[in-house]
């Protein structure tokens, strides 16, 4: 039998889906493109397409003599969002509102027991706004079959003030940490100014 480079690259996609641990897969997350290779180098890039519910500290681990340029380590910032750029996910910034209420769906491919959360971010900072929306403080994904509400939850879009309303400065993360391994996916969103709240309330009144 013979395979092409095409499918021998496509065979080698799938063992490493096989090998994976999780993601939010709903909403739309960020994911590498090209902007994340510029900042994080090619090495960085290549390493999610392969399998993008991998982590950081397995990449660290796979590249012992540190990645090679371009990588940027304050730009790509692998702590916050993996790393992954806001300009490949600019299509997808969601437009919420605050106390509008999101469905989330993570999947978990292999359990590692450990603590979640899920919080707004400041991504000039990576620093949480406020407290997280929702948490699990342990037992998160302790087995392979997680309870239902670690995999399929929904929470609420938070009063943010004058905060979050340009895309690419504030994104929802979704953070796990399992047994020394760090997975996070992130939501690129908007909200309104609480000024134009007030006035499209008094507008309505």
């Amino acid at each position: 039998m013979h395979f092409s480079l095409v499918s021998l690259l496509s065979l080698a996609g799938l063992a490493a889906q096989g090998s994976t641990h999780g993601l939010v897969k709903k909403p739309v997350t960020r994911e590498p493109g090209q902007a994340t290779e510029a900042a994080c180098g090619k090495i960085m890039a290549d390493f999610y397409r392969a399998d993008n519910t991998s982590y950081p500290e397995a990449l660290l681990r796979a590249n012992p003599g540190g990645l090679k340029a371009p990588y940027d380590a304050k730009k790509c910032n692998l702590w916050l969002c993996k790393g992954y750029q806001f300009a490949d996910n600019a299509a997808n910034v969601q437009s919420y509102k605050a106390g509008q209420v999101i469905d989330l769906e993570v999947w978990i491919r292999i359990a590692h027991k450990g603590f979640a959360n899920v919080s707004v971010v400041d991504t000039a900072s990576n620093t949480v706004i406020g407290t997280p929306l929702i948490s699990w403080p342990d037992n998160y994904a302790a087995s392979t079959n997680p309870p239902a509400n670690q995999t399929k939850f929904s929470i609420t879009v938070p009063e943010l003030g004058n905060k979050c309303t340009t895309a690419g400065a504030c994104v929802i993360q979704w953070y796990w940490l399992g047994q020394g391994q760090t997975y996070e996916s992130c939501i690129d969103f908007t909200v309104a100014a609480a000024a134009e709240h007030g006035h499209m309330h008094r507008m309505r009144g």
